[in-house]
């Protein structure tokens, strides 16, 4: 399965505040926060990104539907033009 970020690109330190006591029950849970930590951030980011996809696809299908009707049927508004 293809990542959803660069696995090569370099480690850099940063700043997070959270919770005291979740992070010593984490930390006993597991040897390497960080990989853990980076692990559901990278879940985080890939259902971010396909809930993003699938609501941008149906906008899309909206607006294909949308201009389908317009082009069968014309504007709603076009019978109180005035030309």
């Amino acid at each position: 399965m293809k990542s959803v970020f660069d696995t090569a690109a370099p480690k850099r330190p940063v700043n997070l505040s959270l919770n005291q006591d979740l992070v010593a029950k984490a930390r006993r849970l597991t040897e390497n926060l960080s990989a853990e930590v980076e692990g559901l951030l990278a879940e985080f980011v890939e259902r971010q990104a396909a809930e993003r996809d699938e609501h941008a696809q149906s906008l899309r299908r909206s607006a294909h539907v949308a201009n389908a009707f317009l082009e069968r049927n014309g504007s709603l508004s076009d019978e109180f033009s005035a030309f």
